[in-house]
């Protein structure tokens, strides 16, 4: 009997019932969860924590179907708005126009000169600039028949011309052709520039022409600054006012730099990668140079055409002075005298200047005279010999 006893309680605290238990729903048979019963284990020591029961099968059917929800990603900081763009300035009716001539560059000058007169309402740039032209090649682009047509129809009042690195090239005329930066190719190309630079100045249409800058390529950069030369020349000749920038864009070392200082003097790239052409801190360095120059003649109301001479009615008129620019370009006489151009480097004295006219000095004292010089003289430093005295010797009779 005892032993019938202890076989019931240890199948009680032993055994459980985990027999699956079947429901209808709707006609449909469904597995329901496992059913667990307490034990005298479970009175004694506590029931387990049960595992939470899986879904029905159905339920499971479903997720399976239902995309999984990936999970949100936090939304990225907002970034502070853009500043407000800066107010337009609207142009006056009469504001004078600045025109651009030349090559890609002269179209790089343009867009800077624009954003340095953005403010001022009266002057605009108009940007005349052909890309791959020269004075070369008027077969692909005739800059004088261009430049007659502007003329005609009064379009600018301004002509700022920046050219010439399409121009190393063989330059034909009168049936001849010349091999680039020959006699006979600089004669051409002189001559082609100042017949530009007339009809400009017979017009009265002030210019300023700027030269080139030093380029990467050492061969390229020495064909370009002899054309600059050329148009230096041409320039004066013409009655233009000739801007050099070449040393402006050049490194410490003397050589090509594409860094450089800014307008506010801080280290910027100055040219692009192809080193020709002016990155955007460089444009905007060269545009300054040029509105330095036209500072001379316009002051923000217009452009001054006549220039008075000062020196007119004196003696100084006829004296030999720089060439007269006139129609308003850098003032050479502004005060009272010549101007020397912010493109001249000061010529340096190799030799002191002696006067020719005056009477030649006398002769130095000889070593004789300064021992007895007489008393009362500069050099005698009170131990001078009396002239009176007896047994003086007067240097003067000697031999």
């Amino acid at each position: 009997m005892i032993r019938y006893v202890l076989a019931m309680l240890v199948a009680m605290l032993v055994l459980v019932d985990v027999a699956p238990a079947f429901a209808q729903d709707d006609g449909r048979v469904l597995v329901a969860q496992e059913q667990r019963r307490r034990t005298l284990f479970d009175l004694l020591f506590g029931e387990e924590e049960q595992a939470a029961p899986p879904p029905p099968v159905q339920q499971q059917q479903q997720q399976r179907r239902r995309p999984q929800q990936r999970p949100q990603q936090a939304a990225p900081a907002a970034s502070p708005p853009p500043p407000p763009p800066a107010p337009k300035i609207e142009k006056a009716a009469d504001a004078t126009r600045l025109a651009v001539f030349g090559d890609s560059l002269a179209i790089d000058l343009s867009k800077a000169l624009d954003r340095f007169y953005a403010e001022d309402p009266n002057l605009v740039v108009i940007n005349e600039g052909v890309s791959d032209s020269g004075f070369v090649r008027t077969d692909f682009f005739d800059w004088d028949k261009a430049i007659s047509e502007k003329i005609a129809t009064d379009s600018f009042d301004v002509a700022v011309v920046m050219i010439g690195i399409n121009d190393r090239q063989d330059i034909s005329a009168n049936g001849q052709t010349y091999e680039p930066l020959t006699d006979g190719w600089n004669s051409v190309y002189q001559s082609r520039i100042g017949t530009f630079l007339g009809k400009l100045r017979a017009a009265r249409k002030p210019v300023i022409w700027v030269g080139l800058p030093p380029m990467s390529k050492s061969e390229y950069s020495a064909a370009i600054s002899q054309i600059s030369n050329v148009q230096r020349l041409a320039a004066f000749a013409g009655g233009a006012e000739f801007l050099d920038i070449y040393e402006r864009f050049l490194g410490e070392d003397g050589k090509y730099s594409s860094q450089g200082p800014d307008v506010n003097g801080q280290t910027a790239r100055m040219r692009k990668d192809d080193g020709i052409h002016f990155a955007t801190d460089g444009a905007n360095k060269l545009a300054f140079y040029v509105s330095q120059t036209m500072s001379t003649f316009y002051r923000g109301g217009g452009v001054t055409i006549a220039v008075a001479d000062p020196l007119a009615g004196t003696d100084a008129a006829a004296m030999l002075r720089p060439p007269y620019q006139g129609l308003g370009q850098v003032r050479l006489l502004e005060v009272a005298g010549a101007v020397i151009p912010i493109s001249r480097v000061p010529a340096r004295a190799n030799d002191l200047m002696t006067a020719t006219s005056t009477t030649p000095p006398a002769p130095p004292f000889t070593l004789q005279q300064l021992v007895t010089a007489p008393i009362g003289r500069v050099d005698a430093f009170g131990v001078g010999v009396d002239p009176a005295a007896a047994g003086a010797v007067n240097p003067d009779q000697e031999n």
